[in-house]
């Protein structure tokens, strides 16, 4: 009898992590779904020939934290240093303050402005960032994150569904530079890799 009432105790948690695991599948799915269709890939048929597709670290559960959200305020917008030319205005939105391994770490998270003002986008915002992986098994110029404005100052970042940005894979396209204060002092071995992409 103990044994099922602690079982029943913890089913609501197992059933929790088991949501974010499938979650995080499923965004690893769709991202391999959207580069393989001819309708949706942003690669053209030359890159699309030398493609080794999207290939990912096994989902980890210890890469989903809850980071507590420091709210900038009077920031004023910049122009992001881009790959290319083109160059879009953001501003830094706060600071993620969050634990791994024990560890305390950070990013800064921004806010697209033209992208704020559409609807249906008021909420996105941008998280790129570097780890120790960045260069050896994972894109050199860092990875993304997209998360939304949280109701509250808790928002969860779900590292396993880290993905680099289109310049990983072709060079027609301008991205985001990744700012040097979004540098991990740490491995984060989740979301896709790239060594088997490597240009």
């Amino acid at each position: 009898m103990k044994k099922i009432i602690v079982l029943f105790w913890l089913l609501p948690f197992l059933n929790f992590a088991q949501n974010k695991t499938e979650a995080a599948q499923k965004y690893q799915t769709e991202l391999v779904s959207f580069y393989n269709n001819a309708e949706t890939t942003p690669l053209d048929k030359d890159e699309k020939q030398v493609f080794k597709g999207i290939t990912f670290f096994d989902i980890d559960e210890k890469f989903i934290v809850e980071a507590e959200l420091e709210i900038l305020k009077n920031e004023k917008p910049f122009l992001m240093p881009s790959t290319g030319k083109k160059q879009q205005e953001y501003k830094k939105y706060g600071i993620l303050h969050f634990t791994i391994d024990e560890k305390p770490l950070q990013l800064v998270v921004y806010q697209n402005i033209a992208l704020s003002k559409r609807k249906g986008f008021e909420k996105n915002l941008f998280l790129p960032f570097y780890d120790l992986t960045s260069g050896e098994i994972t894109y050199g110029g860092g990875r993304y994150l997209d998360v939304e404005i949280p109701d509250s100052n808790k928002m969860i970042i779900d590292f396993n569904k880290a993905y680099n940005p289109y310049c990983a894979y072709s060079i027609r396209y301008s991205c985001p530079i990744t700012p040097e204060e979004n540098f991990l002092d740490i491995e984060i071995k989740a979301g896709v890799t790239y060594s088997n992409n490597e240009i």
